[in-house]
């Protein structure tokens, strides 16, 4: 009786405050009041993936089609982007209408494939490779009458590089990717001992990052202004809400092996880096000039443009990256974790950050790197605090190096092509218990990790 009692005060106490100032409860319910129901046990193999000590996983949703970014509103409607339309729609709408921890309806929107997703507002945001919309939220669900509302259009579509991810701030702004659509920035893209164009008329349009009102409609890439500049691809965008700053990942550039000499085929399989990037207004990151090099901490003029791995020249005043990975891992998400909720992960992962590494599409004669999730700490200063860790692997389903939770050159795995790989971490996404949420690439499943070790 006593423990009826104590969940009935609990829920009322749930009801009253609002999640971000709850105390632990069991569950949460997508649409429904708080469940009396325990917290969802992880599945037996935590859905096939490897996990930080203290964690589990389960499939919240599998098979939806090759999923990208995804975003959870503060009822537990989990919002999915597809690369490519499954039964002509591009987004998917998740609920766990029941509080067993899994999906069971499935609403399809939007007759679009992309890769961005975001929730701000009442709104939940999704992308195209050509424009970002916006669907009014009712009770945290998009309604099959629900219009697309277009508030950045008529956007050129690219042959590389296409895809407009982006992020939210709390203050209204949209903060949108345009890729470069080339390698680096030369007369004959990928061609070996073509010369790169100086300056690079590349980065009048594309190569950095622009802002907008997210909350005007029909605005043109004119309409917006250019954020930050000399940035190849940041697939990977957040808002740190605790710095109120933005932050992103870049890929680094290929084929520095076309330029001979130092520029082995080992050396271009571990370099340039993939840059984690603080960025300010104004910043400019080096590209297509400049490429990083993480072993040396320095940045280095391109071969393009007469760098031969040890000149600095014009890459001297450029802005560097907070931290550095070895190459061609393509870091495809970053989320910087606010642990809220009855499910909040421990103290230390708090304000940290989240990668998701997609995996290389070819980094030989070395082995295929990337395929896992890291877990970054940040310090107060808005940045790293300590190095980076495994939190989540095997998502190739073949043998990887590493123990997860531990600091390791992760991402060495046995596999011989990307292709071979059963799953690619692509998208993160934090719940309102504290859960986060993690999708596929490869055929579209959705885990959702959770803290088991709690006292």
């Amino acid at each position: 009786m006593k423990s009826t009692f104590l969940l009935l005060a609990l829920t009322a106490t749930v009801a009253l405050a609002g999640w971000n100032s709850v105390p632990p409860v069991k569950s949460t319910k997508a649409n429904v009041s708080v469940s009396k129901k325990a917290l969802p046990a992880p599945d037996p193999d935590n859905g096939g993936i490897k996990l930080a000590n203290g964690f589990g996983a389960l499939v919240f949703a599998d098979n939806l089609g090759k999923a990208r970014h995804i975003a959870v509103d503060k009822e537990g409607v989990v919002f999915v982007k597809l690369e490519r339309l499954k039964d002509g729609k591009g987004n998917v709408e998740l609920i766990d209408s029941d509080g067993d921890g899994r999906a069971d309806q499935t609403v399809m929107f939007g007759n679009y494939p992309g890769t961005g997703m975001g929730i701000y507002n009442g709104y939940v945001y999704a992308s195209s490779d050509t424009s970002v919309y916006r669907y009014k939220l009712t009770n945290g669900k998009v309604l099959d009458t629900t219009p697309a509302e277009p508030i950045v259009v008529n956007l050129t579509l690219q042959r590389q590089h296409a895809g407009k991810s982006f992020a939210l701030s709390p203050g209204g702004k949209l903060y949108v990717n345009f890729g470069a659509p080339s390698n680096a920035c030369q007369e004959k893209d990928r061609q070996k001992g073509s010369k790169g164009m100086d300056p690079c008329p590349l980065l009048e349009n594309y190569a950095g990052i622009w802002v907008f009102d997210a909350n005007k409609l029909n605005q043109k890439q004119s309409d917006g202004k250019r954020y930050a500049t000399g940035i190849r691809n940041a697939v990977a965008l957040d808002w740190n809400k605790s710095t109120n700053t933005l932050y992103a990942l870049q890929h680094g550039r290929d084929n520095l092996n076309n330029w001979g000499g130092v520029f082995t085929d080992e050396v271009s399989a571990e370099l340039p880096s993939e840059e984690f990037l603080m960025v300010k207004e104004g910043s400019d990151f080096g590209w297509p000039y400049c490429y990083n090099d993480h072993y040396k901490n320095k940045k280095f003029l391109a071969p393009e443009y007469g760098g031969d791995g040890t000149k600095i020249d014009r890459c001297a005043g450029k802005d560097k990256p907070i931290m550095a990975f070895p190459g061609h891992w393509a870091p495809n998400d970053l989320l910087f974790y606010t642990g809220t909720g009855a499910n909040a992960f421990p103290a230390r992962y708090k304000n940290g950050a989240f990668v998701c590494f997609h995996g290389s599409w070819n980094r030989a004669p070395l082995n295929q790197g990337g395929y896992f999730v890291a877990f970054i700490p940040f310090g107060k200063d808005g940045r790293p605090s300590g190095k980076y860790e495994v939190f989540a692997e095997n998502f190739a389903g073949v043998a990887e190096q590493g123990k997860p939770g531990t600091d390791v050159n992760a991402g060495k795995l046995d596999l011989a092509s990307p292709g071979d790989a059963k799953a690619r971490p692509m998208g993160l996404a934090e719940g309102p218990d504290g859960s986060l949420y993690i999708t596929d690439s490869v055929k579209g499943k959705v885990w959702r990790v959770m803290y088991t070790a709690k006292k």
